[in-house]
């Protein structure tokens, strides 16, 4: 039996980021994109100026002649005010309009799946567009009201796979307390257990859900969010979910142990299916001191799959030629991979 080509799109991110070398080197390697058909979203006369320029310092490139791209040329008055390093309005208004494109095109039925380059969210702004980030657009587009960010790393060295969801995202920390909510931690919780469900096949999965405070609160003497609301809520969502193991509230502080020895070998089975991060920072500074040039962000609760690698637009090494594209080809391989789970469900 023939496995269905997934159909991904790549939107090619803020042009003056590394984006367009990050695309490119991941797509010179053949295994990466093996069972899917890709196209890129982008201006052809930029990625052709990148690519001329990145062959000089980094050879291994995937040659644009073979590529599939879905060409959106920018006016020359826009053009000329992108420079390579420097994100500016110009180069927002154009990573902007490139994923809108990539959106449309995927809610016609043209593609599976997305998958973001980096953008930077001060461009979006001076471009006029104030939105968190990548991930809100989408969800707004899509018309989907459950959403989450839910970051996915395996272990190049015991191939334990580390997937960690964030309650809040993009806030100040000191909005966190009074974002974190009853409805909002039982809705993350359940595209949490779906997602591991449905998109990775884990059907009793295995939860560690994170405290807020410093010891999970000490009995209410670190922090009054534990003994006032959350562990009676993580009681009831005991009996809401009986398919799942729940574990928590765990002290932020040694949340992250055997996820760490399970990531590197001491301990791979110790550790849970998934994690729930209470706020930004809380989940993501273990993740990238784990896997950050591997982690992918997976966006859950869309009607179709987007991925996207787990690092900003570095303007500060854009157009050098020393990008890793290692995050980029986990995060194609990730849709890959969840767009045919998708595909076989439905």
């Amino acid at each position: 039996m023939t496995l269905k080509r997934t159909r991904l799109v790549i939107p090619i991110g803020d042009p003056a980021g590394i984006g367009f070398e990050v695309v490119l080197k991941a797509l010179a390697d053949p295994t990466t994109t093996e069972g899917a058909e890709v196209t890129i979203v982008g201006s052809r006369s930029q990625l052709q100026r990148a690519y001329d320029q990145l062959r000089l310092r980094y050879p291994t490139l995937a040659n644009l002649n073979r590529l599939n791209i879905l060409d959106l040329p920018l006016e020359p008055s826009l053009e000329a005010q992108i420079v390579v390093g420097e994100g500016n309005a110009a180069s927002g208004a154009a990573s902007f309009r490139y994923l809108e494109t990539a959106i449309a095109q995927t809610l016609a039925g043209k593609f599976d799946g997305i998958v973001t380059a980096p953008i930077a969210k001060s461009a979006w702004k001076a471009a006029g567009h104030d939105y968190p980030g990548q991930t809100e657009l989408l969800a707004e587009r899509a018309k989907s009201k459950r959403f989450g960010m839910l970051f996915v790393a395996r272990s190049p060295h015991t191939g334990w796979t580390l997937r960690t969801l964030l309650a809040t995202t993009h806030i100040p920390l000191r909005q966190v307390a009074d974002t974190l909510t009853p409805d909002l931690l039982t809705l993350k919780l359940e595209l949490l257990i779906e997602s591991l469900q449905h998109d990775f096949g884990i059907e009793q999965p295995k939860i560690a859900i994170a405290g807020l405070n410093p010891h999970s609160g000490e009995q209410g003497q670190l922090g009054r969010e534990e003994q006032d609301w959350m562990v009676s809520w993580l009681s009831r969502m005991r009996c809401q979910f009986p398919k799942a193991q729940l574990d928590g509230l765990i002290p932020p502080d040694t949340l992250w142990v055997k996820p760490g020895q399970s990531w590197y070998g001491r301990q791979p089975r110790a550790a849970h299916d998934g994690y729930l991060a209470l706020y930004h920072d809380q989940g993501l500074i273990p993740v990238k001191l784990m896997a950050f040039d591997r982690a992918v962000n997976t966006s859950i609760g869309l009607p179709f799959v987007r991925t996207s690698p787990d690092h900003g637009t570095a303007f500060d090494i854009a157009g050098r030629g020393i990008a890793d594209p290692t995050s980029f080809q986990a995060a194609i391989q990730l849709a890959i991979e969840l767009g045919r789970r998708k595909s076989t469900l439905s």
